[in-house]
């Protein structure tokens, strides 16, 4: 078993003196945002997870006033798989915690460096990191903005001598969120992690930053001109400040560690694994195994912390309403999990042991993230569910890409992500031409094609009269199933047309057909209880704090559309998210308004099957 030890200030420490620190400084708290973008398209580029801290912000970057001030401070979750060959060296996460501070036109690059610095080497309010092993870079300037001596002027200031201050082209310096967002250039301070390095050259300084011996721990943005096609095309109203410090990289140099997976935001992970594997972490550097000889234990190493990096990227991912799929943010989501299940075999991992790494993520980050506990069993469903689906076909698939099959046929018959196959290739020098496989999936996709793409919002076909009556009822049997079957029951989709409607929804077990009566008879209880069907707008916050039913997965956004169904005093028996149409009473769902059909059955399940699982489908109809 591995004997790394955790020293200094811990994790969840550090979290809280930093929001500490700013809140003191004149700055609200604001919670992180989802890991999922709020549209398909991002605040400005295509991006489908948040994969820096300013994404959530950029529409106050560019100068909407944000309702809790000029002065904020947060960590926000993110999410990158860029770099998804270099997670596993000392440095590089899927998931990561990105803490900032900032002013939407208030402070500028005084405050913005001095706080850093500050935060940075103060051991009451701070961290208390060695100034001796500080370096700072600063922008050199190009055809359109000038090389910002005023930064190298505040920093001189603050005791940080100019031979430790480094000049760095657009390339490092200069961060935006896309082509089409707010941007400015910045200053990044870098520590020593070996604690020996002193004074370097700019030379020796770029060969120990590309060797991991100087890590990036702070950034400065100063947000002050806006792109259009990645050109500058004038300045932002506002002068803001965008900070970034990454919590993995923070908590590593405060622990003294050679790498963020040894802190402890990763040390109950890999002490799980090593008592599931049987398999030691080690103790050593990876330097000092190779210098050993010992390459294979570095192997290993690298396994154990992939694993550990994608089971707890997975959970967050989940947490968020992402399910696995072969499309967008549900395929990122299987093709970390895939990956995890196969480096999990590397490492002699048994089938169902990444449950229980899913569990002690949960349990560490819960008190933090609320969000994980509650939706727990579903992290752990969807774990699950997609290592059973990619254990069924794993080794046939191993066996035929061995044989040399296509990987198109890989990844339609046996689930296998493209850069899965690549990986593969390329350890054993393999060449895949993934423009043949493009070009097959275009192709695939193409014909895959359903009439869902023509739906209306909501999942309704057409607003005709049917259907409007079918969308109320779809309302009424959510509510009924979470009041027969389980609370716990959230609704996955919906297709409602004006001859039947259809529901997904997350439930772990087959109804049987004593629930399915009681789900009918619930249901045309309501029908005749003259219900009135009431929408009101509110703000997202207010709609969760009523208990307002949302679609798993579904992002909302600040001002939403809630109906409620319910009597004349307003007690309601359901309430949802949605945009409409609906009936105004219930009475209406009846196929006839006439008195003498009032005792008739209005509401009938035609079909319960399962479609994923986890995952049942209901068929109804009004006769």
């Amino acid at each position: 078993m591995t004997t790394i030890a955790s020293n200094g200030m811990h994790s969840s420490e550090i979290r809280n003196r930093f929001l500490k620190f700013f809140e003191k400084r004149g700055h609200a708290f604001v919670p992180s945002a989802s890991l999922v973008t709020t549209t398909e398209a991002g605040a400005m580029d295509a991006t489908l997870f948040n994969t820096a801290g300013m994404q959530p912000f950029v529409p106050y970057l560019l100068g909407e006033p944000h309702p809790m001030g000029m002065r904020l401070v947060n960590v926000q979750k993110c999410l990158r798989t860029i770099d998804l060959g270099e997670v596993g060296d000392n440095t590089h996460n899927t998931f990561f915690e990105m803490m900032g501070n900032w002013s939407l036109g208030d402070y500028f690059k005084k405050d913005a460096i001095t706080w850093s610095y500050e935060f940075l080497t103060s051991k009451e309010e701070g961290l208390g990191l060695d100034v001796s092993r500080l370096y700072v870079t600063v922008f050199d300037g190009n055809e359109k903005v000038e090389r910002d001596n005023e930064s190298v002027g505040i920093w001189k200031s603050l005791g940080i001598p100019e031979h430790r201050i480094y000049y760095k082209s657009s390339k490092s310096n200069w961060w935006s969120a896309g082509l089409n967002s707010p941007a400015g250039p910045s200053t990044e301070m870098f520590y020593d992690i070996t604690g020996n390095l002193g004074d370097l050259t700019p030379e020796e300084f770029e060969k120990y930053e590309d060797t991991q011996k100087i890590v990036e721990i702070w950034n400065d943005v100063f947000m002050s001109y806006k792109l259009v096609n990645g050109e500058i095309v004038g300045e932002l109203p506002q002068k803001n400040i965008d900070t970034g410090a990454g919590l993995e990289r923070i908590t590593t140099m405060v622990q003294g560690k050679r790498s963020v997976y040894e802190t402890d935001l990763f040390l109950p992970i890999i002490r799980k694994i090593e008592e599931l594997s049987g398999l030691s972490y080690g103790d050593k550097s990876d330097d000092e195994y190779i210098k050993d000889g010992d390459n294979c234990w570095v192997d290993t190493r690298k396994n154990i912390r992939i694993v550990a990096d994608h089971v707890r990227t997975a959970v967050f991912i989940i947490a968020d309403g992402v399910t696995p799929s072969n499309t967008g943010r549900g395929y990122i989501l299987r093709r970390i999990i895939r990956r995890a299940v196969r480096y999990s075999d590397l490492i002699k991992l048994t089938h169902g042991s990444l449950l229980s790494l899913a569990e002690i993520i949960i349990e560490e980050y819960k008190n933090i993230y609320p969000e994980l506990s509650k939706n727990m069993d579903i992290i752990k469903k969807e774990i699950e569910g997609e290592e059973n689906k990619f254990r069924h076909n794993l080794e046939k698939g191993l066996k035929e890409f061995e044989k040399g099959v296509e990987p198109f046929v890989l990844f339609t018959s046996y689930g296998f992500p493209i850069e899965l196959t690549e990986e593969l290739a390329r350890e054993k020098g393999i060449k895949i031409n993934r423009e043949d496989f493009d070009k097959k999936l275009k192709e695939h996709q193409s014909l895959s094609k359903t009439s869902s793409a023509g739906m209306f919002k909501g999942g309704l076909a057409n607003h005709n009269e049917e259907t409007i009556r079918l969308h109320t009822v779809h309302h009424l049997l959510l509510a009924g199933l979470q009041a027969i079957v389980s609370p716990d029951i959230k609704q996955r989709g919906s297709n409602i047309t004006e001859e039947r409607l259809r529901m997904d929804f997350i439930c772990d077990h087959k109804l049987t057909d004593e629930e399915k009566k009681n789900v009918e008879d619930w249901v045309n209880d309501k029908i005749k209880q003259n219900l009135n069907v009431v929408r009101r707008e509110m703000l997202l916050s207010e709609a969760e704090k009523i208990g307002a039913q949302m679609e798993f997965g579904t992002k909302y956004p600040e001002v939403v559309s809630v109906y409620s169904i319910e009597d004349e005093d307003g007690n309601a028996i359901s309430k949802e998210f949605c945009g409409g149409p609906h009936v105004n009473n219930t009475a209406e769902l009846c196929c006839s308004s006439r008195e003498e059909s009032r005792d008739q059955r209005c509401f009938k399940i035609q079909k319960e099957e399962a479609v994923a699982q986890g995952t049942r489908r209901i068929k109804a109809i009004l006769e």
